[in-house]
């Protein structure tokens, strides 16, 4: 795993810390990637959330914890979440600290199941966001019908966000309805100090990109706050 963190830019602290899978010598997730199929997917999600909180817990994480999960490879969330009970157990590792990111490689299957999967989440005490919003298969109906406490918005919608015009307005709206249900929202990707003022001016306070931190392979970054 490598460790990219979330920045809280008001209160200059890091927020959580995203859990990013990596081949044992470094390699790309997209090279880890290649060999997820779906005799393996199951075993593979629930690989990664056990190594997640293990090196979490070895890297001295003391932040929220945000962990990728396949929502086709859960199959029943009441079994698929007790290794995550009993690695937090083992490793020392708070469960009101966990977040679970919903990702987007493939379109899911069997949407209520997923909505189901949610509910039960956020039941046991896990938080939930719903990863890259604007691309892929996620959007309004989806976060209607799961209500998370978190969105991150999509890097491709960040990306000179401040030259954009289309952009703008798209995310504004995103943000102004985040805010009437009371979620969180996260930039995504954020690379330059011109995107985060753009951002920042609408009231966005949690971030994660180049600009504060690359991930890094086995351990938490130095966060760098600029003149953010």
């Amino acid at each position: 795993m490598a460790f990219q963190p979330i920045v809280n830019v008001t209160t200059r602290e890091v927020y959580a810390c995203e859990a990013l899978v990596r081949g044992v010598n470094n390699e790309s997730a997209g090279w880890v990637f290649q060999h997820v199929n779906d005799d393996n997917r199951y075993r593979f999600d629930q690989a990664c959330r056990v190594k997640a909180i293990e090196m979490a817990a070895k890297a001295g994480v003391d932040t929220f914890l945000s962990i990728n999960f396949m929502p086709n490879a859960v199959y029943r969330p009441e079994l698929c979440i007790r290794t995550t009970l009993e690695a937090a157990q083992i490793f020392g590792f708070p469960v009101e600290r966990i977040i679970f990111e919903i990702t987007e490689g493939e379109k899911v299957a069997d949407f209520g199941h997923l909505k189901d999967i949610v509910s039960h989440y956020r039941e046991r005490g896990f938080r939930t966001a719903i990863d890259d919003f604007g691309a892929g298969y996620s959007g309004l109906n989806m976060l209607a019908a799961l209500l998370t406490d978190i969105v991150k918005l999509d890097m491709a919608l960040i990306r000179d966000i401040d030259k954009n015009r289309e952009r703008r307005i798209i995310v504004k709206g995103i943000t102004q309805v985040c805010n009437d249900l009371g979620i969180k929202v996260i930039g995504e990707g954020v690379e330059t100090r011109e995107e985060l003022s753009f951002l920042r001016d609408l009231g966005i306070e949690l971030f994660q990109g180049y600009y504060f931190a690359k991930p890094g392979f086995e351990q938490v970054p130095e966060v760098s706050f600029g003149d953010s």
